[in-house]
């Protein structure tokens, strides 16, 4: 399969939501929602998040990691993954929803981050978020979660091919 993401895309974006300047966002004080999740499987890794517009508008973002981790730093992927959008979108106003009680709780400071691997990630996320006027961090069970967790699954699940990488492998024995 091949994919292409078309700069006609973006404009329409920016025409949707009435952005014809950069330097302007959505109407002033209009909460947006994000919901993030990640999945880490036999297959490999992925991130999905869908951002929602106060009009119901739906923005799907998935993408593949290409390098070993464990589960909790796919969900801190998944997060920031979402967070940055939304900020070149010029949101103000952002609720972020998250099945995993532990990043959520860390970014909220409710629980120490003390695992090597995982503090970069609150410090990144802590670096994101004076972009934004207002921003909550709320948790929500896993059973409310299936879209971005469905698209993280679809995100691990693709194969990526290199562009140094030949279409078939053959080995010889010899």
């Amino acid at each position: 399969m091949k994919f292409e993401f078309p700069d006609e895309d973006v404009l329409f974006l920016k025409e949707y939501y009435n952005i014809p300047n950069p330097d302007k966002g959505p109407e002033p004080g209009s909460w947006w929602t994000l919901v993030f999740n990640g999945a880490s499987n036999a297959l490999g890794n992925g991130v999905g998040v869908v951002i929602t517009s106060p009009t119901g508008f739906n923005i799907p973002f998935i993408a593949r990691i290409c390098f070993d981790c464990i589960n909790n730093m796919t969900e801190y992927e998944s997060c920031i993954y979402g967070i940055e959008p939304a900020i070149d979108l010029r949101i103000k106003y952002l609720e972020i929803y998250g099945d995993s009680a532990l990043v959520i709780s860390q970014i909220n400071g409710d629980w120490k981050t003390r695992h090597p691997n995982r503090i970069p990630y609150r410090e990144n996320v802590m670096k994101l978020i004076p972009y934004f006027e207002e921003i909550m961090f709320d948790h929500i069970p896993r059973e409310e979660n299936h879209l971005v967790d469905a698209l993280a699954t679809l995100a691990s699940m693709f194969k990526v091919k290199w562009a140094n990488e030949p279409l078939h492998q053959h080995y010889e024995v010899g």
